[in-house]
Parts: C-alpha cells; sequence; structure tokens
C-alpha cells in the first residue's frame, strides 16, 4: 500500500472514533495537501417532513394574503412540526414555491394544455358548448328529445322548423352565398345524397362564391377568402354533418388559398381557384370512377352472380359497364329500411336490361350460397383498413365472408383518411327516427306514433357503420386494386396531392 491510501485509512479511522469526517487532510505529496468537500448528511424522516410542513404553510399564507383571508390557524402542532437545527448545506424554504412547482416550473398548465389539444368533432353531450354553438348557429333547431344513451356525443337530429326557418333566412343573411345556402337546403331536405353528390354540390358552390367574391377594403384577399370558406362550411354542417370525403375536399381548397401566390390580381385569383376546384372534380371523382371501372370490371365473369347492397353509383357503373360489353351475369341487389335505396338501382339496371334480383338484408344469408363475388360502395376508407359506408354493409361483408365470398369495395382514393377508427360509436350521424318508427304502406301499425312522449324509449337510427378489414378481399381504387393492408401506402404517398 502506498503512501497516500495509508495516511487516508489512518486518519478515516481517526475520524470514525471521534473526529469529523468534514475535517479529514489526505496527503496527496508531501509539499500538498488537500482537503476534501464535507459530505452531506442523510435527512431523517422527521426533518423531511418538518421541511413539507413549512413549504405548505408558506404556500397556504401566500395564498391567503391573496386572497384576503386569514390563514387557518391549527389547534394542535403535529408532532413532525417540531423546530430542528438547520444544517448548513440544506436550508429550510421559506419561499410559496412548493415542491412539484419547482421540479416542472416550466411546464404548462393544464388549461393551456386544453387549449392546444384539437377537437375533431364538437361533443354535443357538453353543454357549455352545445350553448356556444346555439349562439353562433343560423338554423334554429330544438332541443333533442329521448337521446339514446351511448349516442349523446353526436349531433342529435331534430326536424323540427329547420328546413321552413332557414327558407326564410335565404335572402336576409349576408354571411352565406346563396350558392351555399341552396346547397344546405338540399342536404337538410335529403334532396342531395351520396359522398360525392354532397362533396361535388359544395364544390360547386365554392366555386360559384369564389366568383362573386370582392375582397373588401383593407382586407388581405387569402386570408378573408378562407375566414368565408369557414363560415360556408359551418353553415353546411349545421344542414348536416360532412362527410369524411368532403373534409378532404375542404382541406384542399384551403391549402390551395393558402398557396396562391401574393402578386395575383384579384381577377386572376379568382380564376385560379375556380380551376383548381374544376380540376379536384374532374382528376378526383369523374376520371378516378372511370379507372375505378375499367378496373373492376376484370373481376366479373360470365356465370357470375354479383350482390350489392345499398345504391353506389360507382358500382352501378361498374355493372352497367360490364354489361354493355357483353358478359352474362345476375345482379342479386339486398336492400333496407327506411331508405330503400336499392329501389333506385333496380329501377335503372332493369332500364338497362340487366337481370336482377331484389331482397332485403335480413334475407342475405338465404342469398349468399349462390352469389360468387360482393360489389359495395364506400363513404370512407380509414387507415387502419376500416370500411365506413352505409348501415348494413358490415352485416352483408361478414355473411359473405362465412360464406367465402370475396367481397371487393369500390372507393375513390380521395375518400381515404388517416384517421384510425375501431367502432361506429365514436363517429357517426343520426338520422331522423321517426322513419324506423313507420311502416311504409301499413298505416295500421301505428304502435309508435307518440313515441316522443314516452320518456323511457329511445329510437336510434345510424346511418353509418364500421367494417374490419378482416372482412374485406380487395379494394379498387382510381390508383389500383389493393388489399386493405396497403390503405396506408395510399394515404401517405398519395395523400399530399389533396393539398397541393
Amino acid at each position: 500500500m502506498d503512501r497516500v491510501d495509508a495516511n487516508f485509512f489512518n486518519e478515516t479511522n481517526d475520524a470514525e472514533k471521534g473526529g469529523n469526517i468534514s475535517e479529514v487532510q489526505v496527503s496527496h505529496h508531501e509539499d500538498k495537501k488537500v482537503t476534501s468537500k464535507p459530505l452531506k448528511d442523510k435527512t431523517s424522516k422527521a426533518e423531511r417532513r418538518a421541511l413539507q410542513e413549512a413549504q405548505r404553510a408558506a404556500k397556504s399564507t401566500k395564498k391567503a394574503a391573496a386572497s384576503g383571508v386569514a390563514p387557518p390557524v391549527t389547534e394542535k402542532p403535529t408532532k413532525a412540526s417540531k423546530q430542528y437545527p438547520q444544517k448548513k448545506d440544506v436550508p429550510l424554504a421559506t419561499s410559496s414555491v412548493s415542491v412539484p412547482e419547482m421540479k416542472g416550473g416550466d411546464r404548462p398548465s393544464e388549461k393551456d394544455k386544453k387549449k392546444d389539444v384539437y377537437h375533431p368533432r364538437m361533443q354535443y353531450d357538453d353543454k357549455s358548448r352545445v350553448e356556444k354553438a346555439k349562439k353562433r348557429s343560423v338554423i334554429d333547431k330544438p332541443e333533442a328529445r329521448n337521446r339514446v344513451e351511448l349516442f349523446q356525443h353526436l349531433p342529435q337530429y331534430e326536424r323540427g322548423n329547420q328546413l321552413r326557418d332557414l327558407e326564410s333566412k335565404i335572402f336576409n343573411l349576408d354571411s352565406v352565398h346563396p350558392a351555399v345556402y341552396k346547397v344546405g337546403l338540399q342536404y337538410l331536405s335529403g334532396d342531395v345524397s351520396g359522398s360525392n353528390a354532397r362533396c361535388i354540390a359544395m364544390l360547386y358552390a365554392f366555386k360559384e362564391a369564389i366568383e362573386d367574391y370582392h375582397t373588401p377594403v383593407d382586407k388581405i384577399l387569402t386570408r378573408d377568402l378562407a375566414t368565408r370558406i369557414s363560415s360556408y362550411v359551418s353553415f353546411l354542417n349545421e344542414c348536416r354533418p360532412l362527410s369524411i370525403s368532403m373534409g378532404n375536399a375542404i382541406r384542399y381548397v384551403k391549402a390551395r388559398i393558402a398557396k396562391l401566390p401574393s402578386n395575383l390580381t384579384e381577377t386572376d385569383t379568382k380564376a385560379t381557384l375556380s380551376s383548381d376546384i374544376y380540376r379536384f372534380i374532374n382528376e378526383k371523382i369523374v376520371i378516378a370512377d372511370k379507372v375505378i371501372v375499367q378496373q373492376a370490371v376484370t373481376k366479373v365473369r360470365d356465370g357470375d352472380v354479383l350482390l350489392t347492397y345499398g345504391c353506389s353509383s360507382v358500382v352501378e357503373m361498374v355493372l352497367v359497364y360490364a354489361h354493355e360489353l357483353g358478359k352474362k351475369f345476375r345482379v342479386v341487389i339486398v336492400d333496407s329500411r327506411p331508405k330503400f335505396e336499392g329501389q333506385r338501382l333496380l329501377r335503372r339496371l332493369i332500364a338497362k336490361g340487366l337481370s336482377c334480383t331484389y331482397t332485403h338484408i335480413n334475407a342475405v344469408s338465404y342469398v349468399m350460397h349462390e352469389v360468387t363475388k360482393v360489389f359495395l360502395g364506400a363513404a370512407s376508407i380509414l387507415s387502419n383498413g376500416i370500411v365506413y359506408s352505409r348501415i348494413g354493409t358490415a352485416c352483408v361483408s361478414m355473411v359473405a365472408h362465412s360464406f367465402r365470398v370475396p367481397v371487393l369495395i369500390c372507393c375513390e382514393a380521395y375518400k381515404f383518411h388517416e384517421r384510425v377508427l375501431l367502432d361506429s360509436i365514436c363517429t357517426n350521424e343520426l338520422g331522423d327516427p321517426d322513419v324506423i318508427a313507420k311502416v311504409s304502406g301499413r298505416k295500421d301499425l301505428n304502435y309508435l306514433d307518440d313515441w316522443v312522449n314516452k320518456k323511457n324509449l329511445q329510437l336510434l337510427n345510424l346511418l353509418y357503420d364500421a367494417t374490419p378489414s378482416d372482412y374485406i378481399s380487395l379494394i379498387v381504387t382510381d390508383y389500383g386494386m389493393i388489399p386493405p393492408t396497403s390503405v396506408p401506402v395510399i394515404v401517405r404517398e398519395y395523400g399530399k396531392e389533396h393539398l397541393f
């Protein structure tokens, strides 16, 4: 053992016998001595408790001084509040800052965090937000009654006098363009339905509103126009909740407005935006449907029995084009209450000369054994492969999967979205509950006519459901035929085309 280690252990032993370890000196060289730093003593449990009690007392004193109320005085001091001798290195805290605040003083408060959180859709079971929305609303909506507990967060359907109230205001309000008012009336009355039809009607209304736009004095065109588009969107959302495909189209329009060069004149700016909107409709919907038809028709063989549900415009184009090519097949149209959309498709296909069979969804398991392929449409396809479509699509897909019948989804890529959905409860749309209380053509079945006055009875009319990707065989898009697992690739690689 060298000289330094020997001296250290000798002096350490002397310190343990009665000396102070902070006074130990270690001889590094004969002519140099280095004094070691004093080591901190461990604080006992009682001392730490006394420190916390002092910090709490200081904090409560400051709060009481700010509010003008005398601080509370405890009748009996606790055992941990005894005065202990202060140590040199651990001063007793006298400030009003508590230990958690000292550790994370730079962190944002919970109130600030809530401001930064984006709410994709207003929760209609939040009373404060509903009251604020009513003040900004253009349409006077009556209070919804007999709400279904599980779906209170969704916008409730109430017919009331919305249509009449909107018609009376159509020429009295300047905040919304007449073309947008007209589309809102069509949404509210149900004259325009279907994802593509609603999106095209909205974009043409925006196009007409932009062409009639004039920049106000002391306003910047891009900012003021984006604000007006947002007000139009809010109005249309009051008439009927926007679909996911409409949301993608709105993002495209706003992105094009934001990317406009600042050196363009107002006339050139409006012409550019009108051209962009027309290009979106033509490329993402019209041409995309033609590409889908060309690809989907290759899956139709002679002797096939093709089943479809509802009334999808793309699927109708596929069936008609396959018939025009001379292919021999039969179509089974499955329909359901309350809209009976399949009846319109049935009339049009029969007029084209196609061989058709019509049935309701409660008999789908009886006709599935003779079906060779299922063609369905979609309102949207989400990033995890979920197909978001009209209510009943999931039922038809699951029955087809149990019979080992391939299910093909025909959907344009502009309907794809990066959102992930696991069920049809968090995001959905509620329809008119009165239509499911009645049976068309049977006036004698009036047992539910007075259902509104029965507090213990609620009627639920969902418009959409979510089909898991396990029940989907193939998705036919304008970018090709892909499996459901490749949907994130389309969203990642081609989704940006909607914005630029």
